[in-house]
């Protein structure tokens, strides 16, 4: 078969042609400041280009792609400062986990991927705040030399109290909207070019609403270029979402559906949140990117 996976004692290996496409590390050991959680590093193309960066000296809670949550009620789930309103951004003992409790599925079949995991998420005080189920789904698309990864998180609250949902935006911060399914690039990225469907653009397309984002990066060694996209789904809420990206210093991009406004999340309910993620070998132009966006979602319970 030639979508494989090997499951090790932290993390799952998953290969294309035995050639890796990416490590999921399930049983992370960062420290608690950095507030361990799960991720994708390293994250290559069909090609072997690689597409992520792990623990940025500039950001060492930054790694790979990792479903990361900045501002949840007084608790962080991202890793490192908080930002607060009227104080700014501060080291106080928030930073939360996310723990693997297991898996439910673990298997590859009729050519797609399948990691169905359950997680809790507790705080530095050892509070239980969410139980999350996880569904991961991956398949390659060879004609399109691309392969596409499906992200499902569904979270409930069992803390006792209601939980918001934020960003330093929603605290006070302007135009710092992260908090979501976070991707850092690698270094070579920096100065890479943003797709959407009003045109191309960088930095200034912060906080830009709409369905999809792309990020075209160079690579160092060979100068050749690979592109991810990021899908949102028209069932998440407030879809289609804001985004932030940042294309200059470094390379980032994250659907942000807290951006500039707070979802309240009662107790004892479930919030539910898909996205989908394309890595592409080369340069997307535009027409390039659109065709890929409108590519078919791979969970068949995604109403797309």
């Amino acid at each position: 078969m030639s979508l494989a996976l090997n499951i090790e004692d932290e993390s799952i290996r998953a290969t294309w042609h035995g050639d890796e496409l990416f490590r999921y590390v399930y049983q992370p050991g960062e420290p608690q400041l950095e507030s361990p959680r799960p991720y994708f590093h390293p994250l290559r193309t069909l090609d072997g280009d690689l597409v992520s960066l792990y623990r940025p000296h500039d950001h060492v809670w930054h790694k790979g792609i990792a479903w990361s949550l900045s501002n949840v009620g007084t608790e962080n789930f991202w890793g490192g400062v908080t930002y607060l309103r009227d104080r700014g951004y501060a080291q106080i003992p928030n930073n939360g986990a996310m723990r693997h409790e297991g898996f439910e599925r673990v298997e590859v079949r009729d050519g797609v991927l399948w990691l169905d995991e359950r997680l809790t998420w507790l705080t530095e005080a050892g509070q239980r705040w969410i139980i999350e189920s996880r569904r991961v789904a991956v398949r390659v698309l060879p004609d399109l030399q691309a392969w596409q990864l499906d992200f499902r998180s569904s979270m409930r609250n069992v803390s006792g109290a209601a939980i918001p949902f934020g960003s330093p935006t929603t605290e006070g911060r302007e135009n710092a909207g992260y908090s979501g399914l976070f991707w850092r690039g690698p270094r070579s990225f920096s100065g890479g070019r943003v797709l959407t469907p009003d045109g191309e653009g960088g930095d200034e397309l912060m906080g830009w609403r709409g369905p999809w984002m792309g990020f075209v990066g160079r690579h160092d060694e060979h100068g050749g270029a690979s592109t991810l996209l990021f899908r949102d789904s028209p069932a998440n809420v407030r879809y289609p979402t804001r985004w932030f990206v940042r294309a200059g210093v470094y390379a980032c991009l994250c659907p942000a559906p807290f951006f500039d406004q707070e979802y309240s999340l009662p107790d004892g309910e479930e919030l539910t949140l898909r996205y989908d993620l394309f890595v592409v070998n080369g340069a997307l132009d535009l027409a390039g990117a659109q065709k890929i966006a409108g590519q078919a979602t791979i969970d068949p319970e995604d109403p797309r």
